[in-house]
């Protein structure tokens, strides 16, 4: 089954609210998070996003599309990354997202997959 891992933690402010060995453990804690998740053979795909102020969102309306600049969603956590893995069950999915470094500075998602894309088609998940 596969379930993707949505973190949700605050956004630093590009003046540096963390120092450089704050900075330095965080990435360290993303990167063994990384392997951990490789070497159990369950990764599929990670992606740590760029700030929300560097978000553009769409919304389809009858009018036609809107484009917004910044998130939709005006919240202290934001979105900051997606991890998608394939487990047997949503208790797995639950073991590797409390491992989550992120888990420490906001919520963390556990949403399973509908369908995905293999090869250039979507496919349903089993």
């Amino acid at each position: 089954m596969r379930y993707t891992i949505l973190m949700h933690y605050p956004e630093m402010a590009a003046s540096g609210e963390l120092d450089e060995a704050a900075l330095a453990e965080g990435m360290a804690a993303f990167a063994k998070y990384a392997r951990d998740l490789h070497a159990a053979g369950v990764l599929r795909s990670a992606e740590v996003l760029q700030p929300s102020s560097a978000t553009t969102t769409l919304r389809v309306t009858e009018a036609g599309p809107q484009i917004q600049d910044g998130p939709f969603a005006d919240t202290k956590e934001q979105l900051g990354g997606t991890v998608v893995i394939d487990v047997p069950d949503l208790d797995a999915a639950l073991d590797w997202a409390k491992q989550a470094p992120s888990a420490a500075w906001g919520p963390v998602e556990v949403r399973p997959t509908a369908t995905y894309v293999v090869d250039g088609e979507w496919v349903s998940a089993p």
